[in-house]
């Protein structure tokens, strides 16, 4: 198993129900290893690229309504 990790930075993570929704939308998502989110907007995640991707994954998260920002320098 090829396994990658990266931080997305979103925007729409607000509260606790945010964190939630964002759980709810990854939940169940081929490849998907593991997943941590904060009120910050921060979201790891964990992946096995044989499997998902990167870009399938910010998809994901865009069609919940969290869109990737660029990260802050």
């Amino acid at each position: 198993m090829a396994s990658a990790t990266d931080t997305f930075q979103v925007s729409g993570v607000r509260c606790e129900r945010c964190v939630m929704r964002l759980a709810t939308a990854l939940e169940g998502q081929p490849g998907l290893e593991a997943a941590h989110a904060n009120l910050m907007g921060e979201v790891t995640l964990a992946w096995d690229d044989k499997v998902t991707s990167r870009a399938t994954l910010a998809g994901v998260l865009a069609g919940a309504g969290f869109h990737e920002r660029p990260a802050a320098q």
